[in-house]
């Protein structure tokens, strides 16, 4: 059974228009048309994926999504009518997995919707269940990372990301590779995105982000894993 899907926009045409999509897909939809109520349905009914747009009657999209990612790691899809990569990469700094700008497509919705889910539950390689590298343990089967023994909230990019680099410790990816495995082949962004999210994760795995130990950056080149016991 496909997970359920709260798509949020104040806008009634553009949410019936979504729905009819999604439910021809086979998922099942729930609606909200402020932020109040997107917040009351994510938390009660815990849906698998969230469309989200920008511009919220009571809270904003951006203000929902920040709450939400102190509180879970769904997947956030924002729907923006911005689109200039300042605007963009504001709401993926604050979490977001993916966005779709205005006027929305419906079909390459859904098949953004399917490329966010089939990335956030691909099956593991072999491998250990988790890996250690001084007080940062990544655990691969709970996805979710640990440092000095308490749990980092990451979300769904964010875990893969640091799982992506951390399986090759001392490899080093160029934005551009980091932007294929992490977002896929199809994701319609830029290598930017991927300095957002390296950024974002530095603030929850590294004691001083401004100087990492583990996700350091290869002027030039782009990013490597280091085991944390010097650069």
């Amino acid at each position: 059974m496909k997970p359920t899907v709260l798509v949020v926009d104040d806008d009634r045409k553009t949410v019936d228009l979504i729905r009819i999509y999604l439910e021809r897909d086979g998922y099942r939809v729930l609606c909200a048309y402020d932020g109040m109520k997107a917040l009351e349905l994510a938390r009660s009914a815990r849906p698998g994926l969230i469309i989200l747009d920008l511009m919220l009657p009571q809270v904003d999209g951006l203000d929902i999504c920040l709450i939400l990612r102190e509180e879970s790691t769904v997947p956030i899809i924002m729907l923006t009518a911005k689109t200039t990569e300042e605007d963009k990469l504001v709401g993926l700094d604050l979490g977001a997995d993916d966005y779709i700008t205005k006027p929305v497509s419906p079909r390459e919705l859904v098949a953004r919707v399917r490329t966010v889910l089939r990335r956030v539950s691909l099956p593991q390689e072999n491998g250990p269940p988790e890996v250690e590298f001084g007080e940062l343990v990544i655990d691969f089967v709970r996805h979710q990372a640990r440092l000095s023994g308490l749990t980092v909230h990451l979300t769904p990019k964010e875990f893969t990301l640091l799982s992506t680099l951390s399986k090759q410790p001392g490899r080093v990816f160029t934005r551009l590779e980091l932007l294929e495995q992490v977002f896929g082949f199809d994701y319609q962004g830029f290598e930017r995105t991927v300095d957002v999210h390296v950024m974002n994760l530095r603030k929850k795995i590294e004691h001083d982000p401004s100087h990492p130990r583990y996700v350091q950056t290869v002027y030039g080149i782009g990013y490597k894993f280091e085991d944390g016991t010097g650069a």
